[in-house]
């Protein structure tokens, strides 16, 4: 039902203000970015550099999130233990501390100086300002979109198929492997992308924990960072680059949800 009416406006108008808010920018950016030399600065080596490290650290924090977070996830679904809520918790706190508390945060813990900086150093292992850093930092922050949309898989599952498939002498990781993955597979394929999604653009974490060096730590939201002040053609080539992903995943996203 469309409104109609003057009191429609009393709805239209604030509506388009914040409408455009959100778009005039993005098509400003698009705009401007096109004006240039677009794909020149979108072949650029420095982009090339931070587009490839951006793709294989994100797809690795993906990989990573999924192996830890579906079991995760099953567990706050279906299963009924001391310390759930404060799990919970945990769980939502890296969704919404700052990127630069985060990045902090891991900075202090794994460290060269850092609280187990030196149990890492006696094993060789050197965190900061590497490709593992970022796919950490990247995890750090991502991972948890992960979980709360499989955990939301999970529960909307009907008890009564946990119930027969025990009833059927199904074993728990029968029923996880054969009922519960199959039935959660569009939902754990939403958290996938978004989970995805997020490390692609992550930034303060990032920073702070692994640096900005290129070809090894310098992702693209890095690059475009660092475009501003060196190319800015760069930077808005890679903006409009990620623009472009984001649409296409949400796309998606809107997809599945209309099935």
């Amino acid at each position: 039902m469309m409104p109609h009416g003057r009191s429609a406006w009393l709805f239209i108008l604030p509506a388009a203000a914040l409408v455009g808010l959100l778009l005039l920018p993005l098509l400003a950016l698009v705009g401007r970015a096109l004006m240039d030399d677009f794909l020149g600065y979108v072949l650029a080596p420095s982009a090339l550099a931070a587009l490839r490290l951006s793709l294989f650290t994100s797809t690795i924090s993906v990989a990573v999130a999924v192996a830890t977070g579906t079991p995760l996830a099953y567990l706050l679904a279906r299963w009924r233990f001391r310390g759930r809520p404060w799990l919970d918790l945990l769980l939502d706190l890296p969704v919404v501390l700052p990127p630069s508390v985060a990045g902090l945060s891991l900075l202090i813990a794994f460290g060269r100086q850092g609280v187990f900086g030196a149990a890492l150093s006696a094993l060789g292992i050197s965190l900061p300002f590497t490709t593992a850093a970022v796919v950490l930092a990247q995890t750090f922050v991502s991972a948890p979109l992960y979980v709360r949309a499989a955990r939301i898989g999970f529960s909307s599952i009907d008890v009564q198929l946990e119930e027969s498939a025990f009833v059927e002498g199904a074993s728990q990781w029968q029923l996880f492997r054969f009922v519960m993955l199959p039935l959660s597979g569009r939902a754990l394929l939403g958290g996938a992308i978004l989970c995805w999604t997020r490390a692609l653009g992550e930034f303060g974490a990032t920073i702070l924990f692994a640096g900005n060096l290129e070809g090894r730590t310098q992702t693209m939201p890095l690059a475009i960072y660092l475009g501003l002040e060196r190319s800015l053609g760069v930077a808005l080539a890679l903006s409009v680059m990620l623009l472009a992903v984001s649409l296409a995943l949400l796309a998606i996203l809107r997809r599945m949800d209309e099935r």
